[in-house]
C-alpha cells in the first residue's frame, strides 16, 4: 500500500488536550503513527466492503438486510482513493525530504510494481485453481494482457496498478510540492480538473477501465500534494475547517448516496453527476479520515484500540492483497447459509478471519526474506 514512512515528527497536543496515557502509541502524536492510524482504518474499510459486496450475492433482494447492505457497501467506497492520497502524501513528504530519483525508482519496482506482477499471477491462478475460471484462459494472451495492464487478475488488484501510476507522477509534482499549496486551494482547483479529465476521457480517450487509471483518482492525488509538504500542521488545518469539512461531507453523502444506489441496482448512474459526487464524496472521506487520525491521538482514552489499528496498519499491503483469497476460500468452503441475519453472521465471521489472519502472518513474517519476496517489504 502507501509508502513507508520514516519520520518521527511530533506535534505537541493544543492548550487544554490531554496528553496520551501510557497505553498509546507514542507518547506524543506523530506523523508516522497517522499515518499508521489511517491506513489500519483504510484496510479496515477495504475488508468490510468487499465483505458487504458478498453479502449482497447471497442475501434476497427484497430483504431488510439487503436494502442495509447495500448502503454499507456505498459508504464504504472511499479506500481506493483514500489511499491514493495517502500515497502522495506520504511519498512528496519523503522526496522533499531528499530527493533520489534512483532510491525512489528502486523502491517503487521493489514494494510496488514486483507485488503487482506476483499477485496478479497468483490470483489468475487462484481463479483457475478454485473452478471460478476455465483453465484455458490462462492460455489467452488477450486475458493476460487485461489482467496486467488493467488489474483485472482479481477483482481488488487494479488499485495496485492505479499506485504504480501514482507513483510516476509524483515526482513531476514535486515543483507544486514545493510551493507548498494550501489544501483549500487544491481541493478548488483539483475538482475542476478532476472533472476536465473526465470529459477529455469521456470524449476523447474512451479507456475500458477508467477506474483502472490514475486520472480518474487525480483530485485525491493532487490533495496528498498539498498535504504531504503540511503532514504536521494538518492538525492545525482540521481544527479550522473541520466543521466546513464536515458540513460538506454530510450535503454531498445525502446526494451521492441515493446515485450510488441507483449505480448498484441497475448499472446505470446519472452521467457527469455520479462521478462528480463520487470524487467529493470520496476526497472529502480521505480528508475527514486524516483528522480523525491525528485527533484521536490526543484523547487518552483510545489508546489501547490505537496500538491495534496503527499495527494493522503497518501490515495493510499484506491484508489487501490476501483478504479477497480467504473470503473467497471460506465461501467455497461453506456458503453462509439460513436466514439473512445468520447469513450476516457468518460473512461478519468471514470478515475477521480474513482481516486477522493475513495480519497475523503480515506481522510475523515481517522483516524477513519471505516477506520481501511476497509483499515487497
Amino acid at each position: 500500500m502507501p509508502a513507508d514512512v520514516r519520520e518521527r515528527e511530533v506535534v505537541t497536543p493544543p492548550p487544554g488536550e490531554v496528553k496520551a496515557d501510557r497505553w498509546t502509541y507514542q507518547k506524543r502524536p506523530s506523523a508516522r503513527h497517522a499515518v499508521n492510524l489511517f491506513r489500519g482504518f483504510t484496510i479496515l474499510e477495504v475488508v468490510l466492503h468487499h465483505s458487504s459486496g458478498m453479502a449482497l450475492r447471497l442475501l434476497q433482494p427484497e430483504s431488510f438486510e439487503y436494502a442495509a447492505m447495500q448502503v454499507v457497501n456505498r459508504t464504504l467506497h472511499f479506500a481506493v482513493p483514500a489511499f491514493v492520497f495517502l500515497s502522495a502524501a506520504v511519498l512528496i513528504r519523503s522526496l522533499l525530504r531528499r530527493f533520489n530519483l534512483r532510491r525512489y525508482a528502486r523502491r517503487r519496482l521493489v514494494r510496488a510494481a514486483w507485488p503487482y506482477l506476483l499477485w496478479s499471477v497468483l490470483y489468475a491462478l487462484w481463479y483457475v485453481w478454485t473452478g471460478q475460471r476455465d483453465p484455458a484462459v490462462l492460455r489467452s494472451p488477450e486475458r493476460w494482457r487485461t489482467w496486467l495492464l488493467d488489474g483485472k487478475a482479481s477483482f481488488h488488484m487494479y488499485f495496485m496498478l492505479v499506485a504504480l501510476q501514482a507513483y510516476v507522477l509524483v515526482p513531476a509534482l514535486m515543483t507544486v510540492a514545493r510551493r507548498r499549496p494550501g489544501i483549500t486551494d487544491m481541493l478548488l482547483i483539483g475538482l475542476p480538473i478532476q472533472l476536465g479529465l473526465y470529459f477529455l476521457n469521456r470524449e476523447v480517450l474512451h479507456l475500458p477501465y477508467p477506474t483502472s487509471s490514475v486520472l480518474w483518482y487525480i483530485l485525491p492525488l493532487l490533495l496528498g500534494v498539498a498535504v504531504g509538504p503540511r503532514l504536521r500542521e494538518y492538525p492545525d488545518w482540521w481544527r479550522e475547517h473541520r466543521w466546513v469539512i464536515l458540513a460538506l461531507l454530510a450535503v454531498v453523502y445525502a446526494l451521492y448516496l441515493p446515485e450510488a444506489l441507483k449505480f448498484l441496482r441497475t448499472g446505470r448512474a446519472t452521467p457527469g453527476l455520479f462521478e462528480f459526487l463520487t470524487w467529493g464524496y470520496t476526497s472529502l472521506m480521505a480528508l475527514t479520515l486524516m483528522g480523525l487520525v491525528w485527533q484521536i491521538q490526543f484523547r487518552p482514552r483510545h489508546g489501547r484500540p490505537l496500538v491495534s489499528m496503527a499495527k494493522l496498519g503497518t501490515v495493510s499491503l499484506q491484508v489487501y492483497l490476501l483478504h479477497p483469497a480467504i473470503l473467497q476460500g471460506l465461501g467455497l468452503l461453506y456458503e453462509p447459509q439460513g436466514s439473512g441475519g445468520q447469513k450476516l453472521l457468518t460473512i461478519a465471521l468471514y470478515a475477521v478471519i480474513a482481516l486477522l489472519v493475513p495480519a497475523l502472518l503480515g506481522r510475523a513474517l515481517q522483516r524477513t526474506r519471505l516477506s520481501l519476496v511476497l509483499f515487497g517489504r
